[in-house]
C-alpha cells in the first residue's frame, strides 16, 4: 500500500503501525496529491491512505486514482467536516476514517478496502445518516437502476444495509466471489464508483436499511 500525508512524522507514524501487521506492506510514501497520484500509478498499490489537506488535494487525487482504476483509496483526516466526507465519498473514496482511530481498527480497515469492503468511521456513519434523515426532495431516479436483475438489486440492498460481501453472501445464500461480481456489475450499471456510493444510493432510493459502516 501507499501513504500520502504531507506531514513526514504523522506518515513515519502510519508506516510503522502498518508495517507490523504481517500482510500488509507499505511500497510507498508520497507528500502531496500529484506525488501520491504518480507513485499509484508507478507502484500499483492495491490501497492509498489519503489525507485530504495537503498540496495537490487529496480529493482530486482520489478521483484521479479511482477514475483510473488504479487502486481503492482509503481516507484518513484530522477533519470530519460534511464538505469533506461527501466529496471523498463522491470521488470514489472506499472509506474514510478520522486520525483519532486506534491502530487495530486502521489496520483493519485497510485489510477491508483491499478485499473491496467499504469502512466509515463512526464519526462519519452519523453523519451520512443524518443526511438522510433530515428532509429532502426525493433524488431522481437512476436511469441504470432499471437495468439491474433482480439478484443484483438483492444485493444493492445489502448493501444499502452496509452488510459486507460474507454478510451478503450467507443472506443471499450465494458465493463471495459471485457478490463480488454482482457489486462489479452494479458499479458498471449505475455509473459509480465504489461500494460507500452504492450503499448512499440505496438509502436515497429507499432500498437499504442504513449507510455501509
Amino acid at each position: 500500500m501507499l501513504v500520502a500525508d504531507d506531514h513526514a512524522a504523522v506518515r513515519q507514524g502510519l508506516v510503522l503501525v502498518l508495517n507490523r501487521a504481517e500482510d500488509i506492506e507499505v511500497v510507498g510514501e508520497a507528500a502531496d496529491g500529484d506525488g501520491a497520484v504518480r507513485m499509484a500509478r508507478s507502484l500499483r498499490p492495491d490501497v492509498v491512505l489519503m489525507d485530504v489537506r495537503m498540496p495537490g488535494g487529496g480529493i482530486e487525487a482520489t478521483r484521479v486514482l479511482v477514475r483510473e482504476g488504479v487502486c481503492q483509496v482509503l481516507i484518513l483526516t484530522t477533519f470530519d467536516l460534511d464538505e469533506y466526507v461527501y466529496s471523498a465519498l463522491q470521488a470514489g473514496a472506499a472509506g474514510f476514517l478520522i486520525k483519532s482511530v486506534e491502530a487495530p481498527r486502521l489496520v483493519e480497515a485497510v485489510r477491508l478496502v483491499a478485499r473491496g469492503e467499504g469502512v466509515l468511521s463512526p464519526e462519519v456513519t452519523r453523519r451520512v445518516i443524518s443526511r438522510f434523515v433530515a428532509p429532502a426532495p426525493a433524488p431522481a431516479r437512476p436511469p441504470g437502476l432499471d437495468e439491474l436483475t433482480d439478484r443484483e438489486r438483492d444485493v444493492l440492498v445489502r448493501l444499502g444495509e452496509g452488510l459486507s460481501n460474507q454478510q451478503i453472501a450467507r443472506r443471499l445464500n450465494i458465493g463471495e466471489t459471485t457478490v463480488k461480481s454482482h457489486v462489479s456489475h452494479i458499479l458498471t450499471k449505475l455509473d459509480l464508483r465504489s461500494r460507500v456510493q452504492a450503499a448512499i444510493l440505496a438509502r436515497e432510493q429507499g432500498l437499504g436499511g442504513r449507510p455501509a459502516g
